[in-house]
């Protein structure tokens, strides 16, 4: 079974691979991008209680610098380069997000910035990447190794490559989001029972489910995925990295890696709880809800967390429960036919 391969222990692109992060990196990360990221609110709203028979608290970070929680695992990152190596620019590889939370965090720290994109990559995506002043390198997914491309331009140039999830400068970064979710749920007198996060590589999920491990004791992390796509579940379920099948194929960009980083996954192979899955339909649907009910834009791969609460994917009734919209770049045709549905 292809799409239950497993992979070796190191992963291509990746200097990091094999180190550790700490809650005090995550503190530390807090601290560093606090004049930058925005503290993204934790919201209510009592139709969501309504239908789910749970207290329910989202954490919108598609309200974020960049629309997504990406530019707080890139600012961190990039601030931690030495100054004499600035010059030589970061190389990243990105479907759109990641490309958008470094492009803009390189524009911030005068740093040049080249992304590898997916030439199928939303628009909107694409475009606002090369707004930030990036050079945008196009490739074909099924066709192409994009880190080759990147280790290539690094090899030439110099540059510092910013793997998107593998890399303990971006999960600390991202682990900002579990943070402040601790935090903002007791300032509401909640303790959250249960968390949920649009999971691709695991770089924002391992930072999360590590923050709530030291700050919210007792709350368990879930990833939610879409189909085809879900290699963090299966991962977790059989104690080894595996890979997906397919590369293309969901609504779903920003969710779509090849298999978890080795990094996040020794954190969440450690204090995950149970994974979901959701369709393409179930995500499309939850944009819709997210932009109907709660006035709030997420892309697909942004509601998926929303998608599997709306779905009932796990037993939450009665209990306290923190949903993260990861993101908020949707194409105004993709949000057309969530809307239309």
């Amino acid at each position: 079974m292809t799409n239950m391969q497993s992979l070796p222990v190191s992963e291509a692109g990746s200097k990091l691979t094999g180190k550790t992060v700490s809650i005090e990196d995550v503190e530390a990360a807090a601290e560093r991008i606090r004049s930058e990221a925005l503290v993204t609110p934790l919201l209510r709203h009592p139709l969501l209680d309504e239908v789910t028979g749970a207290t329910v608290v989202v954490k919108p970070e598609n309200l974020q610098r960049s629309g997504s929680f990406k530019f707080r695992g890139a600012f961190n990152r990039l601030s931690l380069i030495p100054p004499a190596d600035r010059p030589r620019g970061v190389v990243a590889c990105s479907s759109g997000n990641h490309a958008q939370g470094v492009a803009a965090s390189a524009q911030l720290l005068g740093m040049p910035a080249t992304i590898v994109m997916p030439s199928d990559a939303p628009r909107i995506k694409l475009e606002r990447t090369r707004g930030y002043g990036a050079t945008v390198i196009t490739y074909d997914r099924e066709t192409e190794d994009r880190d080759a491309i990147a280790g290539d331009l690094c090899s030439k140039s110099g540059a510092t490559f910013v793997h998107p999830y593998n890399d303990v400068g971006v999960i600390a970064g991202q682990g900002t989001v579990g943070l402040e979710m601790a935090a903002q749920a007791a300032a509401l007198g909640l303790h959250l029972d249960d968390v949920l996060a649009c999971t691709g590589g695991g770089g924002l999920s391992s930072g999360i489910a590590l923050a709530l491990e030291a700050k919210s004791p007792g709350t368990v992390f879930h990833t939610a995925e879409p189909e085809l796509f879900d290699d963090y579940k299966r991962s977790l379920d059989a104690g080894e990295r595996l890979s997906n099948a397919v590369k293309t194929g969901s609504v779903c960009d920003a969710l779509l890696s090849d298999s978890p980083g080795d990094i996040g996954f020794s954190i969440l192979s450690r204090v995950a709880g149970e994974g979901v899955t959701v369709t393409d339909e179930e995500a499309l649907a939850a944009v819709a809800f997210a932009f109907t009910e709660l006035k709030l834009v997420v892309e697909p791969g942004g509601a998926v967390a929303l998608a599997a609460l709306l779905a009932g994917k796990l037993p939450f009734k009665g209990k306290t429960v923190g949903i993260v919209l990861t993101g908020g770049n949707i194409d105004p045709q993709m949000l057309k036919t969530a809307l239309s549905r």
